[in-house]
């Protein structure tokens, strides 16, 4: 008897019944979904609710009244009174075969499959696997490749679901997983045998639900119920993607994805998944240091404070505070109150800014990351937003599938996995100018001393954003460092209030956002991060930063600092920093502290202590707290983190309108400065395997074919750069796909720190 309406008013909803209970389901979709939505149990291997339907394993078969054999719950749609049941006979036999024929050609290794207590198959196979198999035929052998150093492959026990190929052509939209051969001979590979280049690859493992595809970094290293999981945040972007870390006695092991719909969805990105390996570096910080001479000295906590206080006592209103992007709230608040309590007003955390003329700090997302999807129109403008944001890019490459129109302003035609509408590749000197000819075009009043021509690109650009259901101007970090940043943020705002467009600028750095809010910027006639180093400080506070790669100009703030006494608060003691600082205070990364971050659409997330901290090394508030005490500054009065926590006042900063001056016309290449995907921070510098992923690909310098020829440089050949303040000897990679006039080379490399930022670089030699 077929399932009775029930009341059903929604003229998209049906009504059914599935184990006997009346369900309503929207139409078009799949029993399977309406099961998971009642909590019925139904197996499956290859569906998952995030991927298109394939119906290839056939685990899911379930009995539909009226039909004359089972249906694959994940391929079989609802229909108006359909009645469903999950548990007969006819159903839990074909269950039982499917899950027999599944094991005829697995291998018997779950003693020691890495997967072993959190493997798929091998929970299914308990209810409807057979204790002993009938199969006696010699079991296929499939051979591995290697796919890079983060997923390692054991393909004999591929089950063929085609999770991973789906992920890398739907999600991650880069088509580098597919199916080989036929039948019995089918294989899952790469066609080519090149590893995985995806910034998203560790996710193959999370959907894999056999032990086919695994950690190469944790592989072996624990079993899944020696783990402890331990709630905490993505920290090298701002997306502040949620995840678990899998801690044993102490040592994160292993970072697995969060479930958050509206950050990362199920997904995480690779840098957030490996980068826990850099915490074990052989730097690390575990006991206080102090420079006597030339030579450094463990000391005791006392000690330590008690010489770091003296050096701020003495430099007062002359400190300067500069933080990296990362800090949490907690810290960035107490960071402003120390120097406030001082008397300095100098402090900052913008440390890769050039251009500071408008006071612009980061800002919440105008259109909330998990919108973006449903975006018609967007606007990219000095972004490599793959590298900047991973999981942000692939909420973009679901609107690019659902028809959306991207256009992009680059210095570089940067690799999206989405179609790209339309593009201007232009020098960087030119990126306001081609921004500015879109504001025109669109009506928009520009600033003044903005000028602009149009051009049929541009009314392009302009015309659709105007006629957009929803669209948003999108400013990446080649925007948000360039030289005249001032004047992109400025052209940005009048386009999209013209438009009607959301204005989404990213932030730069993992809490931007929450240090603007907690009060790490400069005060009233204090000096930015620039300023700071332009004219030096006599005393600086450095809290989690490697001068030589988190500032815009590597050698440029060494040299700032090397004539000043340096107080750093740091996780790793490089020595870099042992060459500048006269004491090291050691403090814990992220995932070993209890933290608050904001992130890009303006949310504070929570963090719990996963990992225990190294030696002696205490947390950064703690430490903080210490330190203001000892001082006798006021607002360092509580005892735990509740206390602190109920004294922050957050506030958001206003911006101003200053434009930087327009520079000079110069000969020379111009300089792209881009952040490389996987050294972005201390820790991931120090994360060996992501170092050794095709992403990372070294110090080099990118030239157009024609600067190239011009200048006699082949692909290949080493080249030496000047810029005026700097020298580089840099590999020549010659790409058409970076604007004429332009050279582009990545920062944080030790051979790059000598080179300014947004400095003319001249070819001085080869």
């Amino acid at each position: 008897m077929s399932a009775q309406p029930t009341n059903n008013t929604a003229p998209d909803m049906v009504n059914i019944e599935i184990d006997g209970k009346p369900l309503q389901a929207p139409k078009g979709s799949m029993i399977i979904q309406a099961a998971d939505k009642a909590g019925i149990p139904v197996p499956r291997f290859c569906y998952h609710e995030k991927l298109p339907i394939a119906a290839n394993c056939r685990m899911c078969l379930v009995d539909v009244e009226k039909m004359p054999k089972p249906a694959p719950a994940c391929a079989t749609p609802v229909m108006e009174g359909m009645k469903v049941t999950t548990q007969t006979k006819r159903a839990l036999d074909a269950q039982r075969n499917v899950m027999e024929f599944l094991l005829i050609n697995h291998p018997l290794d779950c003693p020691v499959c890495d997967q072993g207590g959190e493997c798929e198959l091998q929970d299914l196979s308990m209810g409807y696997g057979r204790s002993v198999s009938r199969f006696v035929e010699r079991k296929r052998v499939v051979p591995d490749e290697d796919i890079g150093p983060l997923v390692a492959t054991d393909m004999t026990r591929c089950i063929q679901c085609t999770r991973c190929i789906r992920f890398t052509a739907d999600v991650a939209g880069t088509y580098e997983l597919g199916g080989m051969y036929r039948g019995e001979r089918l294989q899952i590979g790469t066609y080519d045998g090149k590893p995985l280049t995806t910034e998203l690859s560790g996710n193959v493992i999370d959907v894999c639900p056999v032990g086919a595809l695994t950690n190469k970094v944790f592989r072996f290293r624990a079993r899944a119920w020696e783990l402890l999981a331990r709630e905490s945040l993505g920290y090298h972007d701002a997306l502040g993607s949620n995840l678990y870390l899998h801690v044993r006695r102490g040592e994160v092991l292993r970072t697995v994805p969060r479930d958050n719909e509206a950050v990362n969805e199920c997904w995480l990105s690779d840098r957030d998944r490996y980068s826990h390996q850099g915490l074990q570096a052989a730097d690390r910080a575990s006991r206080p240091l102090v420079r006597e001479g030339d030579a450094w000295r463990e000391a005791s906590w006392d000690e330590a404070l008690a010489v770091a206080g003296k050096l701020l006592r003495e430099a007062g209103a002359e400190l300067g505070v500069l933080a990296h992007p990362s800090t949490s709230n907690e810290e960035g608040a107490l960071l402003a109150s120390l120097a406030s309590g001082l008397g300095s007003k100098n402090m900052d955390h913008r440390l890769k800014a050039v251009d500071f003329a408008d006071a612009a700090f980061a800002e919440p997302f105008g259109l909330p990351a998990a919108e973006l999807e449903n975006a018609d129109v967007v606007l990219l403008v000095g972004c490599n937003l793959r590298h900047e944001l991973p999981l942000l890019h692939q909420r973009l490459h679901k609107a690019g599938k659902r028809g959306a129109k991207v256009f992009a302003i680059n210095p570089v035609d940067f690799d999206f996995t989405f179609p790209v509408a339309g593009k201007a590749i232009v020098a960087p000197s030119l990126l306001p100018g081609a921004l500015a000819a879109v504001a025109q075009a669109a009506g928009a009043s520009l600033p003044a001393g903005v000028a602009a021509g149009t051009n049929d690109q541009a009314k392009a650009i302009a015309e659709a954003l105007a006629g957009a259901r929803q669209a948003v101007v999108m400013l990446g970090e080649l925007a948000e460092n360039h030289g005249q940043a001032s004047w992109l943020r400025a052209t940005a705002r009048a386009l999209a209030a013209k438009t009607g467009a959301r204005l989404n600028r990213i932030p730069q750095g993992a809490n931007a956002v929450g240090l603007a809010r907690h009060g790490l910027r400069p005060g009233q006639g204090g000096r930015d991060a620039g300023a700071m180093l332009a004219n030096p400080l006599p005393a600086y506070l450095l809290y989690g930063i490697e001068p030589n790669y988190d500032f815009a100009h590597g050698a440029k703030a060494l040299k700032a600092l090397s004539g000043a006494r340096v107080v750093a608060f740091a996780a790793f003691a490089s020595e870099e920093l042992k060459a500048l600082a006269r004491v090291i205070l050691p403090i814990g990364a992220l995932p070993e502290v209890e933290a608050t971050l904001t992130n890009l659409d303006g949310f504070d997330q929570h963090t719990q202590a996963g990992g225990k901290l190294p030696g002696e090394a205490r947390a950064g508030w703690r430490v903080l707290r210490a330190l203001g005490g000892q001082l006798g500054l006021q607002g360092f009065d509580f005892t735990d983190l509740a206390g602190l926590r109920a004294g922050l006042r957050p506030a958001a900063p206003a911006a101003g309108e200053g434009l930087a001056p327009a520079p000079a016309a110069d000969a020379g290449l111009e300089r792209i400065t881009s952040t490389p995907i996987y050294r972005g921070d201390a820790v991931l510098r120090r994360a060996d395997a992501l170092n050794a992923h095709p992403l990372t690909h070294g110090a080099r310098i990118v030239l157009n074919p024609a600067d190239a020829q011009s200048r006699g440089l082949a692909e290949g050949a080493m080249a030496k750069l000047g810029d005026g303040h700097g020298n580089a000897v840099l590999p020549v990679v010659v790409d058409a796909r970076v604007a004429p006039g332009a050279a582009w080379v990545e920062a944080d490399y030790a051979a790059t720190a000598p080179l300014s930022p947004v400095a003319r670089l001249a070819v001085v030699g080869a």
